[in-house]
Order: structure tokens, then sequence, then C-alpha cells
């Protein structure tokens, strides 16, 4: 089961969820509560609340112990959800996501970045230009998740929802929860000069709590690893999954 992040939606998973597939693997992407396709403005944006969605998909769906694959928020609901039941997957793989919280004004400074898109998109290719940031297949995947409506492209979200989404991970930090974590676990890194969220010292840190963990930096990636290379995250997960991970 694929998890996207902050923003995001299930779609930006589909280059990683072909991959899988050809390899054999059935892929489950989730639109999380107030993304993409789900309701827009659940009441509840707290992270037991994503885990229970998660949980509810995982017994809808009788997926017997799924590996969990989550990025940034969703690589956080990944292991939230592992830790609080045990026994329900039998791996995870996070990508850019750690259990540290959030620095102080980082609820402000993604809301005000939200707020701040030149929305309505004329275009996809406006769109794409605007959210990739000179990263093509970044653009791509954010724009992959715009709806057409009143004659441009608006987000699928609510950008008050995505800023109350951040309030338990603005409140502390989740390493009760991450030491509570019993099945393997791949943790996979862009680079922080290029963006990537997950500082020496918190994976230092990951790794003293849990020797055990397996891990992996992209070169030349930041935060969206799996929109810049979908190949190398898809190498990683199945050798990770077929070498003992899991």
């Amino acid at each position: 089961m694929m998890l996207h992040g902050l923003a995001g939606q299930a779609g930006e998973w589909d280059a990683s969820a072909g991959l899988l597939r050809e390899a054999g693997y059935r892929v489950v992407a989730l639109d999380q509560r107030g993304h993409g396709a789900s309701e827009r403005h659940p009441g509840d944006a707290s992270r037991a609340a994503y885990v229970a969605d998660v949980v509810a998909v995982v017994g809808e769906l009788g997926l017997e112990r799924p590996v969990l694959v989550g990025q940034s928020l969703g690589g956080h609901t990944a292991f939230l959800t592992a830790a609080a039941h045990p026994g329900l997957s039998r791996a995870l793989v996070l990508v850019e996501a750690g259990p540290g919280g959030s620095d102080p004004g980082t609820q402000e400074g993604i809301g005000a970045w939200l707020r701040s898109w030149p929305v309505p998109f004329a275009s996809r290719e406006a769109a794409v230009a605007y959210l990739g940031g000179g990263k093509e297949t970044v653009g791509e995947g954010w724009a992959s998740g715009l709806e057409e409506r009143d004659g441009g492209l608006w987000p699928r979200f609510d950008p008050e929802f995505m800023v109350r989404s951040l309030d338990d991970n603005a409140a502390g930090a989740f390493w009760d929860e991450w030491t509570a974590v019993a099945c393997p676990t791949l943790a996979v890194l862009g680079e922080g000069a290029q963006g990537g969220i997950i500082g020496g010292e918190e994976y230092a840190e990951m790794v003293r709590i849990r020797p055990g963990l397996h891990g992996a930096s992209v070169p030349g990636t930041g935060h969206d690893v799996h929109l810049e290379r979908a190949d190398v995250l898809h190498r990683l997960i199945v050798d990770f999954l077929r070498e003992g991970g899991a």
C-alpha cells in the first residue's frame, strides 16, 4: 500500500506502482483524507485519523500484511500504523520520512506556500513549470493532482486542512512510536542540499534506536525522491524485500 505526502495524491505513485506490478507485486495507492478524490473537508486531521483510515482500507480490501510504502507525511502515517497495530504490515518503506517533530514555523511556511500558488493554472504546462521548480518529473507528479474546473486547473485540497494535518507533528516528535515498530524497515532519503528533510542527526538517532534499519540515499534528489527517481526507488524496494528485509 502506497501513501502519498502532504498535499499529494495517489496518482503520484503511478510510475513506482507500474514498476512494482511488473515485478509481480499487487499495489494499492490511497488518496488520504482531505487529499485527491477523498473527502475534501473531513473533520478530523489528527495523525490517529490518518492511521485509522489505513487500517480500515487494509481490512476492507482484505490485504494480508501489506508492505506500507509512504513518502513524507505518508511515510509518517505508515510507521505510526505499524507502531499502533503490530502484525498488520510485514515491512515498511519510508521515503523522506522520520519520527522527528516539525521545526517552529513549519506549518506557517507550508501554509503560505500552498496559498501562494497562482491558481487557477491556465494549462498543465504552466502547472508543471511552476510546481516542478525546474524538475519536470516533479512538476508532472504535482500537476497530476489538479482538477479542471471554471476554465483552469485547481488543487484538490484545502490548504487550511493541510496545515491542520501537521498539528500533531508540530506538537512534538514520535520517538516512542518509532521504538515500537517491529517490522523490517527501509528508509530512503534525498540529499539535504537538494531539499531532503531528514537530517544526519535524525537519521543517526533512527538507527541508534533501531539498529536493524536499512537505509539508502539517492544522490541528486530532494524531498520528492519517488517522483525524481522512481526507477531507483523501485530497485531499492525490490532488493529490500527480496534480500531478507521482509
